[in-house]
């Protein structure tokens, strides 16, 4: 009997482990991508906030513009100019821009206003120039009819260097080792126009535009792809704490079960020990009992082997 309850023990523990663990599941949602403006739509944009920085201004003095929060990253100045001391003066310094003498503004306009723009960590948001990566931000300098300052969605000045090229130097770049840096600009028209820079991250244009410095995506190290394994939920988490609960309570039944076993299995042959030998003892000689004392002890009726003298020549 005892045997048996040990069995029927086992097989209930047997069939708790066997029993199904219990799993979390967890939905991914996958959200769009925000919808950037164009280019284009950007610059009429940021004439709007450049010519905002206007209060009481001074002919040729920079005056640098506030953009919105949405637009945080971008630098955005601008500068009033007379056309007529512009294309005989030029301008040398105008942050990364040097203009030099002879650029040409049509149409005539009494006064014009260059806005400079640094589209910063936002510019491959808005120019991309397939099979090329960005090593530096996008410059722009576009000019315009600064007669009246309150004016929006103005059109660009057409200007063009007619002697010697605008330089545009960029600064605080580091160009990757043994890759071919190329002077990239993205013209009002939409053409984009590729040539070699200068050791010293200078590019040349003759025309007005967005600028910077690209490198062939193709040399670049290639970047570690990207994991296909999803990122862990929290439902995700729940499960694997399930399972290590889980693995930890399956773990101290198997070894409950393994005592048991060997309990029972010590206790079966303890047992069979005690049966055997009360079979002998039913099997011998049954022994009378006499009190000897306060005790009771087994004792012989009779001697089973009368004794016999070993010498023969001991009388009779």
């Amino acid at each position: 009997m005892e045997v048996a309850g040990c069995i029927l023990v086992i097989a209930a523990f047997l069939g708790i482990l066997s029993a199904p663990p219990f799993i979390a599941l967890s939905s991914a949602q996958t959200l769009p991508g925000p919808l950037l403006p164009e280019a284009r739509p950007l610059d009429a944009l940021l004439q709007d906030y450049a010519y905002r920085a206007f209060d009481r201004p001074r002919t040729g003095r920079p005056y640098a513009a506030v953009v919105p929060s949405n637009l945080s990253g971008i630098s955005l100045s601008v500068m009033r100019l007379r056309s007529g001391s512009f294309r005989f003066r030029g301008y040398k310094s105008f942050n990364e821009f040097e203009i030099p003498v002879g650029v040409v503004v049509k149409p005539y306009v009494e006064r014009l206003a260059l806005v400079y723009q640094n589209l910063g960590n936002l510019s491959s948001l808005y120019y991309r120039l397939p099979g090329y990566t960005l090593v530096a931000p996008v410059l722009g300098l576009l000019a315009y009819d600064a007669t009246n300052l309150s004016a929006t969605n103005l059109p660009e000045l057409d200007m063009a260097a007619s002697l010697e090229p605008i330089s545009v130097r960029f600064g605080g770049i580091s160009r990757p080792s043994g890759i071919t840096a190329k002077c990239v600009v993205f013209n009002l028209d939409g053409s984009i126009g590729l040539n070699d820079s200068t050791p010293d991250n200078v590019c040349k244009t003759y025309r007005q535009g967005h600028f910077s410095i690209v490198v062939d995506s193709a040399d670049l190290a290639p970047s570690p792809s990207p994991s296909l394994t999803p990122p862990r939920s929290k439902g995700t988490n729940m499960s694997r704490v399930w399972k290590i609960v889980g693995s930890v309570v399956g773990g101290f039944l198997f070894l409950l079960l393994l005592s048991l076993l060997v309990f029972c299995i010590s206790r079966y042959r303890q047992n069979r020990k005690m049966e055997r030998m009360t079979e002998r003892a039913e099997a011998g000689e049954v022994l009378q009992k006499r009190r000897v004392g306060s005790a009771q002890l087994p004792t012989a009726s009779m001697i089973r082997t009368r004794p016999a003298l070993e010498d023969e020549l001991a009388p009779p």
